[in-house]
């Protein structure tokens, strides 16, 4: 096997970083030269963000398989190791290469490869010629050639595709079978560490730490901000046709990347990430009923109406089934379809999917609702609870039978700091379950009616989502919050100081543009700065 190339136990002492950046560096080829030290400095450059060695998600991975080999099987999100959400899945931070994650590699790739080579039509789609015998190495080359461009986002070396041929053809030969040895050069590439991570070099220029990326970087970056998924052949193609040193046609290619049914996975995605609810702790029905409800309000106002952003949050109809209207206690529409809210919901916080989310103790809790109010919607930082605090617990019965006479231990002593800044926040919508479903009392407790009245301290009281939402969007700081997490969404990472000039760019623009939010992601892609890296310290 090719285990130079493979991830394997070298990578852990290593790191995947250093490893594929002295691996890369070592075939960077480029004219430098010019003003500077290193060369010219070209427009964006020095706006260059950081930018690290980032793995394919678990759902990544998935699409990935799905769009190079009909693989529907979602195997990666059943056998790699599970992705830390803050609040999303892709912060190169937090993917640690261990042992899992290589045995999962391997057994991901061999799966894949075996059930691809037992398919006559994913057979077809991926070998591009008619092999003559077991031992037709220009047909296992033109193989390793074609895949190889797909898999790798990027063309490969004549020697490296000799390479592949060299070491996989001799089993083909023994076993008398071609695609034995399809197989094996599958399951490699599927274990390559340039399959498994988004590894960027680029061109070094004028400044230290600065490169600018190559197009296919570019069209990788593209791809999985967008669809999630690898870059199709046109926009390879694109990129081999050197069509995306341009923001004008790297916009270009995003736009068409966002015509695709795939973009709007990749936003419905996003959504539920960022708004917690992509996985949900209830019936498969029921999850399946939530989720297409907010799936279908952010599609209308993202991509099929392209109204300002804020009337995800103000919207007065939601999209409902019999079954989910029987859910919240509405009358029946008839069929799925587009319906008044009758009371007084509005907007996406009034969705079962968000209200859902951020739950505790298998009921709704007011401090968690209060700290996504706060780090979600706001972008604010809430320090963690102190080391000797126990919260594994609900407040205890002491203080009372009922929810508010609990919680209320909360602001007295040392914790009331932080616990103001929350608990009053998610008292306010305590009308509304852990379901979504309006109460007026804590569950199994009649006796506890729910006031239903909130605070955001220094903003102003409310009652229920829609006012919440109005409160939120009044802060003044929602359009800036929504930006910095689209962003984080890109660039797999939370912001820092260096990104400040950049984040209130792409705010000026989303306000500007009647806050599009198809417009603030082609904002994102078609800047200067989208072409470089920045090496972390």
């Amino acid at each position: 096997m090719r285990t130079s190339r493979l991830l394997d136990s070298s990578f852990l002492v290593a790191g995947v970083t250093a490893i594929g950046l002295v691996t890369g560096l070592a075939s960077c080829t480029g004219d430098i030269g010019g003003d500077g030290p290193l060369g010219p400095v070209p427009p964006g450059a020095e706006e260059a963000t950081f930018s690290g060695a980032r793995r394919l998600t678990r759902t990544e991975y998935d699409l990935t398989l799905r769009d190079l080999l009909d693989d529907t099987s979602n195997s990666g999100f059943a056998l790699l190791p599970e992705d830390v959400n803050d609040p999303f899945d892709n912060d190169y931070h937090t993917q640690k290469v261990s042992p899992a994650l290589i045995e999962s590699a391997e057994t991901l790739a061999a799966g894949a490869a075996e059930r691809a080579v037992t398919s006559p039509t994913v057979v077809d789609k991926i070998v591009p010629c008619v092999a003559s015998g077991p031992d037709d190495a220009d047909c296992l080359g033109e193989f390793v050639r074609t895949f190889g461009r797909r898999a790798l986002r990027r063309p490969l070396s004549e020697a490296e595709v000799q390479e592949y041929v060299d070491q996989f053809l001799p089993f083909a030969v023994e076993g008398d079978d071609f695609l034995l040895g399809v197989k094996l050069v599958l399951a490699a590439m599927l274990q390559d560490v340039e399959f498994l991570y988004r590894i960027e070099i680029g061109t070094p220029l004028g400044l230290p730490g600065v490169a600018r990326l190559t197009d296919f970087e570019v069209a990788t970056r593209l791809s999985y901000f967008l669809i999630g998924s690898t870059p199709p052949d046109w926009l390879l193609d694109d990129a081999e046709a050197s069509k995306l040193a341009d923001p004008g046609l790297v916009r270009i290619a995003a736009e068409k990347l966002l015509a695709e049914d795939r973009a709007r996975d990749r936003v419905d995605r996003f959504h539920a990430l960022w708004l917690g609810y992509h996985q949900l702790p209830h019936s498969a029905e029921l999850v399946a009923e939530l989720r297409a409800e907010s799936r279908a309000l952010v599609e209308k106002v993202v991509v099929d109406d392209r109204s300002d952003y804020l009337s995800l949050f103000r919207s007065e109809q939601t999209y409902l089934s019999d079954y989910l209207a029987g859910h919240y206690g509405y009358d029946a529409p008839g069929e799925s379809t587009w319906v008044t809210y009758p009371d007084e919901r509005r907007g996406i916080l009034s969705h079962g999917t968000v209200l859902s989310s951020f739950g505790k103790f298998a009921d709704t809790s007011p401090t968690q609702r209060g700290i996504f109010i706060r780090t979600r919607l706001l972008c604010q930082t809430i320090p963690p609870p102190p080391t000797d605090v126990d919260t594994d617990n609900p407040p205890g019965e002491e203080a009372g039978e009922c929810k508010a006479d609990r919680y209320a231990i909360h602001s007295q002593g040392g914790c009331a700091g932080c616990h103001n800044l929350m608990d009053p926040i998610g008292f306010g919508l305590e009308n509304y379950d852990n379901q979504g479903r309006y109460r007026e009392t804590d569950d199994g407790k009649p006796e506890c009616v729910i006031e239903g009245q909130g605070t955001i301290e220094g903003v102003g009281d409310f009652s229920g989502p829609s006012e919440l939402a109005d409160l939120v969007i009044g802060s003044g700081e929602l359009e800036a919050c929504v930006v910095s997490q689209i962003y984080r969404f890109a660039v797999g990472r939370r912001e820092g100081a260096e990104d400040d000039p950049i984040l209130e760019g792409l705010t000026d623009g989303f306000t500007s543009s009647g806050r599009k939010f198809d417009e603030l992601m082609l904002e994102i892609v078609s800047s200067e700065s989208f072409g470089f890296r920045k090496e972390e310290p």
